[in-house]
């Protein structure tokens, strides 16, 4: 077996072991909340033999190590059980909340990458000039605003006062892409804090490619700026932006539960909403593992492009 598919192994088996740790973590909290998927169906005014009626009829009432055996038994089959509130399949639930959850998610990043690379190069560029001072003191205090109230800012000044902009999604349904107004503000939002962090972390690393020797040697040799930059320099300096890019698109496609609730939009942010205050189990245990998986590959292709990038500092590490 190769350096290179032993390390991705050891990566993977890792990875596993943390998702099973995180579905045992979430299956122990959602136990721990007080009452369940029964106290939530009998209503507000729940009559105990209607709830014990219910409990029995849901498979409640078995012990709680013998219904997680029965889950991780089905899913090792491809089956992440049944709703305990509506009686579907959990994948359904999945499904639909994947479709406008990755749709921000792939606006955002397809947004994100050029622009964060553009800002840290112009600042790296002109560091110690306007245009750096502009660009880090920009990016300083928009990371500094919380998703939630650029988020309101935004729906009272662009949807409320100006009506340029819908507030919501509401009615809207999974099909936002016929819809485009409806997806400016929360791609905004989104965009808001990720593209600080990716717009420094390139600054800083261009900044010190810059500065390496093979820089300083290849301006020797006559080779044109632009060249050392975009094609030796950006190289070496995308390479801590790249596993800061894998952990934002892993916060992405893990339901951003904030940004969903205050647009309103049925990604797989509000499906857990909904199936925690429902008490629904498979549910929330099934977006657990779709969230682990996501997370085990994200970080694991990450790793892999900065091992491409800069080799000699995975070896040492």
């Amino acid at each position: 077996m190769s350096g290179l598919t032993s390390w991705v192994a050891r990566r993977l088996l890792l990875g596993a072991v943390q998702t099973a740790a995180v579905v045992l973590l979430v299956f122990a909290l959602t136990e721990a909340l007080p009452g369940d998927a029964a106290v939530a169906l009998a209503g507000d005014q729940p009559d105990p033999a209607r709830i014990a009626a219910i409990r029995e009829s849901m498979g409640l009432d078995r012990p709680a190590v013998e219904r997680l055996a029965d889950w991780s038994a089905g899913l090792l089959h491809g089956d992440f059980g049944t709703s305990l509130a509506s009686g579907r399949p959990v994948s359904t639930y999945i499904a639909d909340g994947f479709g406008p959850t990755l749709l921000l998610a792939a606006l955002t990043v397809l947004l994100l990458v050029p622009l964060a690379v553009g800002l840290g190069v112009l600042a790296a560029r002109h560091e110690g000039r306007l245009a750096d001072r502009l660009v880090s003191s920009a990016t300083l205090g928009l990371y500094a605003v919380p998703e939630f109230a650029c988020g309101v800012l935004l729906i009272t000044v662009f949807a409320i006062r100006l009506g340029w902009l819908p507030p919501t999604a509401v009615g809207y349904g999974t099909d936002l892409l016929a819809h485009p107004a409806a997806l400016v503000l929360p791609v905004v939002v989104l965009l808001s804090r990720p593209v600080c962090t990716l717009a420094r972390l390139v600054r800083a690393g261009m900044i010190d490619a810059l500065a390496a020797p093979y820089t300083a040697q290849a301006r020797r040799y006559g080779i044109p700026g632009a060249r050392i930059r975009y094609a030796h320099a950006l190289p070496n300096a995308i390479t801590p932006a790249t596993q800061q890019l894998a952990r934002t698109v892993d916060w992405l496609l893990s339901g951003v539960i904030v940004v969903e609730a205050l647009f309103v939009i049925p990604g797989l942010g509000t499906v857990l909403i909904n199936a925690v205050a429902e008490r629904d189990i498979p549910v929330v245990q099934g977006l657990a593992v779709v969230f682990g998986v996501l997370t085990v590959v994200l970080n694991t292709g990450a790793d892999l492009v900065a091992r491409r990038f800069a080799p000699r500092g995975e070896v040492a590490a």
